[in-house]
């Protein structure tokens, strides 16, 4: 049986300033989607993406997903409680981020940098989404520090107490969705893109992807309290979850059959 080391929250005391282990997962997923960003364009010299580009998306995606990733938490998670206290949405130290709503936003945001710099919203996409899920391992492993989204109750051998929950042996479903959603999923849309596709192909794999492991992932995982399984016994995220699989496989059907141009 293992326990959880119960990680203090707060990396580092710099006087009246806390910087939380979480913040750091979120610059850590950034830094990565950065740095294999501007490996993808050495490896795909045919693409038009410069450094400056690089930079430019990422500042887009990075105000989606933190407002878009608020936003979500507020909407399909706490909506009530936060009608009853609007100002608590700004309150984002007190945690509660949401990767479907992440998602959204970055789709928005990125469908602006596209209408911006006259670029092909797919094209865009496709380029972005191999380097997201080592952004989403980054943030797992920032709930496993924080030792929150702990996994259900089981007698499997790897089984992890978390004393700041209950004594009872659980998933660590935070390390699931860390090897599934992140590490995973980033080599199969690496190996993937690696050669060119259609365009939409590569974004269309990562719906499929994201969605069906997390869907797998959300079973072990404890349903949140204040809202528990809902209709189907699924829980919110896999009820989430399961369109952005309808939508990747209707997406890699349109990608084959008209093969538009080619991206690397």
């Amino acid at each position: 049986m293992l326990i959880h080391p119960n990680f203090d929250p707060v990396a580092l005391h710099w006087g009246p300033l806390l910087i939380r282990w979480y913040g750091l997962m979120y610059l850590l997923g950034f830094g990565m989607v950065w740095w294999f960003g501007r490996l993808r364009m050495r490896t795909n010299p045919s693409n038009s993406w410069t450094l400056k580009g690089l930079e430019d998306v990422m500042f887009y995606g990075i105000l989606g997903v933190v407002i878009g990733g608020r936003l979500g938490y507020v909407i399909f998670y706490k909506l009530t409680d936060y009608i009853q206290a609007p100002l608590k949405i700004f309150y984002v130290w007190e945690g509660g981020m949401s990767f479907h709503g992440g998602f959204l936003g970055v789709l928005v945001a990125l469908m602006w940098f596209a209408h911006q710099h006259k670029k092909h919203w797919m094209d865009i996409t496709d380029f972005i989404a191999p380097m997201v899920p080592l952004g989403l391992a980054a943030g797992r492993l920032g709930n496993f520090i924080n030792a929150e989204l702990w996994g259900r109750v089981t007698d499997v051998p790897w089984a992890m107490i978390f004393p700041q929950v209950d004594r009872q042996p659980r998933h660590p479903s935070q390390l699931y969705q860390l090897a599934l959603e992140g590490l995973l999923l980033f080599f199969i849309l690496w190996w993937f893109s690696a050669k060119p596709r259609p365009r939409a192909a590569v974004s269309a794999l990562f719906l499929i992807g994201y969605g069906g492991f997390r869907f797998i992932a959300e079973y072990f995982r404890e349903p949140d309290g204040y809202l528990g399984l809902l209709m189907m016994n699924w829980s919110m995220g896999q009820w989430l979850s399961w369109p952005m699989v309808v939508a990747g496989v209707l997406m890699m059907r349109w990608a084959y059959r008209n093969k538009p141009s080619q991206v690397g």
